[in-house]
C-alpha cells in the first residue's frame, strides 16, 4: 500500500517558505520519498500503518495552502507509467519486507 501526498503551498513570504520547508522535512523524516516536486510517496505494509502515516501528515499540515493524500495498493502503484522525456522508466519498487518463518 502506498500513501501519496501532493501539495501546493505558498512561498511568497519568508514565513511561508519556512512552513513549506518544515512540511517537506517532516515528510522526509517520516520516510516519504519525492516522486516529483510537491508529490511524495511512502510505502506502508498495511492499511493500518497507512492510517498512522496519514495522521502524522495531518499533524504537521501548514496553516495555508492545499495538501491532498491518496492511498493506493501496490498493484495500482505498479501500473503507474513513468517517463523521463520520451523514455519509459521503471516504477519504484516497494521495499522488501522482512519475514521470519
Amino acid at each position: 500500500m502506498w500513501v501519496i501526498t501532493m501539495f501546493d503551498l505558498p512561498t511568497d513570504t519568508k514565513a511561508a517558505r519556512k512552513a513549506y520547508h518544515d512540511f517537506r522535512e517532516a515528510l522526509l523524516k517520516d520516510g516519504f520519498v519525492m516522486l516529483q516536486f510537491s508529490v511524495y510517496a511512502r510505502h506502508c505494509p498495511s492499511e493500518e500503518n497507512a492510517v498512522v502515516h496519514e495522521t502524522r501528515v495531518k499533524a504537521v499540515l501548514p496553516g495555508d495552502g492545499e495538501v491532498r493524500m491518496l492511498t493506493i495498493t501496490d498493484k495500482q502503484f505498479e501500473r503507474m507509467k513513468v517517463f523521463y522525456g520520451k523514455i519509459r522508466k521503471a516504477t519504484e519498487k516497494a521495499p522488501e519486507q522482512i519475514s521470519f518463518f
